[in-house]
This record gives structure tokens, C-alpha cells and sequence, in this order.
């Protein structure tokens, strides 16, 4: 069976499967960039920003 997902929740099933694998987020940054830094969206509200 193969199922499609889409938006953030895609992003989100991806993530953990990458745990599954051993993997960080971070492995897969292009180099020089920073991650966004979670007190940036703490508690404000705001949904997360992907450029």
C-alpha cells in the first residue's frame, strides 16, 4: 500500500521517520543555513514559516 501525503502534515511524517532512521532535522540543512529557533514562534501563536 503506498500512501501520498501532502503540506505539513507530509512535513511532519517525514521528520519522524527520520528519527526512525537516526536522522536530525539538521542533517538535512544546506550548508550556512541556520535553523529557525523555536523561541522565534514560542507561544505567539504564529503557525511555522517555511521559505
Amino acid at each position: 500500500m503506498t500512501t501520498v501525503y501532502e503540506g505539513g502534515l507530509a512535513r511532519l511524517i517525514h521528520h519522524e521517520i527520520d528519527h526512525l532512521d537516526g536522522l536530525l532535522y539538521t542533517a538535512r540543512m544546506q550548508i550556512g543555513v541556520e535553523p529557525i529557533p523555536v523561541e522565534k514562534y514560542r507561544q505567539t501563536g504564529r503557525a511555522w514559516a517555511y521559505e
